[in-house]
């Protein structure tokens, strides 16, 4: 348990900066736990707070572990060059926080995306060294062959790569349907693997990350979650 003041537990929240929180509070804007508190040095408990700002209703929270169901269109960077960035699809406390994604989905690709503000949590699901499985629908441009899943199992060499990367299982769902489980996390690999393998891909979903699907989730295309502990450890490898 820990206890702030009222101006530093905002500002931590992603409400802006100290002193436009200061502004809020004595402005009567700011509830705790339901009542109105216009003193900013009041020293608050964190644990269970709920705050209420311009009539909203936040939970405090340390860190922001969130999942994103990404449509295309988006690109996973806090500074997009092409595209609007995914942190558009989020509150924009969370960009105060300085929120990011944890790795990254192209901008035409969809399916479960992970961000957080806690910078442990972003190197630790990152590293290759967890081999953490992450599972991909993948449409092919032309037909699947057994031949491409064999390839695929088995390994194909992709530039700049020092040895040949497989994936962990690959099983036809269609004549231009693949699932596609794997790894490493290289750029683009999905798309170079099937390109090295003879194919294209055309479209590409990503619908699981460890344990976490994104249909467990319940949440639409461009929605989001938080993410509490029982999900969190789904994300940890077996």
């Amino acid at each position: 348990m820990s206890k702030l003041s009222l101006d530093r537990i905002l500002q931590s929240q992603g409400f802006g900066s100290r002193k436009y929180c200061r502004a809020l509070i004595e402005d009567g804007d700011v509830a705790v736990n339901g009542a109105i508190c216009t003193d900013y040095k009041t020293p608050i408990e964190t644990e269970g707070l709920v705050l209420t700002v311009f009539d909203e209703e936040w939970t405090y929270r340390e860190h922001l572990y969130i999942a994103l169901y990404k449509p295309a269109g988006f690109e996973c960077s806090r500074k997009p060059s092409h595209h609007p960035g995914v942190l558009t699809l989020l509150p924009e406390q969370f960009e105060w926080r300085a929120v990011q994604p944890v790795g990254r989905l192209d901008h035409d690709t969809t399916g479960l995306l992970l961000l957080s503000d806690d910078g442990a949590f972003i190197h630790a699901q990152s590293s290759p060294k967890r081999h953490v499985p992450k599972v991909y629908q993948a449409t092919t441009a032309e037909p699947v062959t057994q031949a491409l899943v064999d390839q695929l199992l088995a390994g194909v060499q992709l530039v700049d790569e020092p040895a040949p990367l497989a994936a962990v299982s690959c099983v036809q769902r269609g004549e231009h349907q693949l699932e596609i489980v794997l790894e490493q996390g290289k750029y683009h690999q999905v798309k170079r693997m099937l390109a090295a393998a003879g194919n294209h891909c055309a479209a590409l979903h990503r619908s699981q990350i460890g344990g976490l699907t994104l249909d467990s989730l319940a949440i639409g295309e461009g929605e989001w979650c938080y993410l509490e502990k029982p999900q969190l450890e789904l994300l940890v490898p077996d």
